[in-house]
C-alpha cells in the first residue's frame, strides 16, 4: 500500500484541519508539496465546490481552493507526485471543457494528472450553476464515456482540441460512498476513492464487486494522523486501511505548521514502510 496526501490548507474541513493553516498561504503549500514529492508519496489532492451553502458550514468547511489554479501552482513546484483531483463534479462541466483544461496540465506537469470525478452531493450548488441535478448519476456516465474518448486526442467530433493531454491513457479515479459509485468505477474508470466509509463496509463493497487488476482503491483514514506524536494510532490506521483493501491511503496529518508538516509526512512513510 502507497501513500497519498491529502493537501492541508486547500481544503480545510471541520475537525481534520490544524489551526495553522487558516492562515498559511502559497508558501507554505508548495514547501509541503516539495516535501511530498521528495518523498516518493504517490499524489497529491484538490477538491472542488465553487460555494457551499452557510447551514453546511460546520459539517463540510468553507474553505476549497480551486483545483485547476492549485494543481497548475504545485506542478511548478514539483517534479514527480502526480496532481488529483478529489473530486471535479462532473455535472458542472462540459467534459471536453475537462479534456481540454486538465489535459493542458497533463501537458504541462508531464503527464501527471488523475481526474477524481463524481456526481455531486450538493443540491444548492447545482441549481447555483445551472447544473442538472435530476439523473446527474445516469450524465456522469455519459460524461465520463467522452472523457474517455476525449482524453489525449487532438480531434473530438470534428472539432480541434490543443493542446490535449500527452497521451490518451487517462487515469481516472471515481469519488462516492455508494456500491453504485464503486460499480462505476469498475466499469468506467481505473480507480474507487470512497469517503465517509468505514473500512468494513468498503471491504463488504469489494467482496460483492471485485475489482480488476491493476484496479486502485484510494482510502482515506478520515481523521488525522499525528505520526510523531502517536506512532501506533497511525500504524493502526494505515493497518485498517490496507486491510480493507486500499492498494492507496490518501492521508490527512495534523500539524503546528507548515515544518513540523512535513516532519510529519517523513515519519508516516516511515510507518507506512514497515508494515
Amino acid at each position: 500500500m502507497r501513500l497519498g496526501l491529502a493537501t492541508p490548507v486547500v481544503l480545510q474541513q471541520p475537525g481534520v484541519a490544524s489551526p495553522w493553516e487558516a492562515t498559511a498561504g502559497p508558501e507554505q503549500l508548495a514547501r509541503i508539496a516539495a516535501a511530498a514529492d521528495e518523498l516518493g508519496y504517490t499524489h497529491l489532492t484538490c477538491a472542488e465546490h465553487v460555494a457551499v451553502p452557510a447551514e453546511a458550514a460546520d459539517s463540510r468547511g468553507t474553505v476549497y481552493w480551486d483545483p485547476l489554479a492549485t494543481l497548475s501552482f504545485l506542478a511548478a513546484h514539483t517534479r514527480r507526485i502526480r496532481l488529483a483531483t478529489s473530486v471535479l463534479v462532473l455535472g458542472y462541466h462540459h467534459p471536453l471543457a475537462i479534456a481540454k483544461s486538465y489535459g493542458t496540465l497533463d501537458r504541462l506537469s508531464g503527464g501527471r494528472v488523475i481526474l477524481g470525478v463524481g456526481v455531486g452531493s450538493l443540491a444548492e450548488e447545482f441549481a447555483l450553476l445551472g447544473a442538472q441535478w435530476q439523473d446527474r448519476g445516469a450524465a456522469a456516465d455519459d460524461a465520463m464515456v467522452a472523457l474517455r474518448a476525449a482524453w489525449g486526442r487532438r480531434e473530438v467530433d470534428g472539432m480541434v482540441v490543443e493542446p490535449h493531454a500527452g497521451s490518451t491513457e487517462l487515469t481516472m479515479w471515481v469519488g462516492g460512498r455508494t456500491l453504485r459509485s464503486l460499480r462505476r468505477a469498475v466499469t468506467l474508470g481505473t480507480g474507487w476513492a470512497p469517503f465517509g466509509l468505514a473500512p468494513d463496509t468498503v471491504a463488504e463493497y469489494l467482496r460483492r464487486q471485485q475489482p480488476p487488476a491493476g484496479f486502485e482503491v484510494v482510502l482515506s483514514p478520515g481523521r488525522a494522523l499525528d505520526p510523531l506524536g502517536d506512532a501506533a494510532a497511525a500504524e493502526r490506521a494505515l493497518s485498517r486501511l490496507r486491510a480493507a483493501g486500499a492498494t492507496i491511503a490518501t492521508c490527512p496529518i495534523r500539524a503546528t505548521d507548515a515544518g513540523h508538516y512535513c516532519d510529519q509526512l517523513a515519519e508516516l512513510q516511515t510507518i507506512a514502510g514497515a508494515l
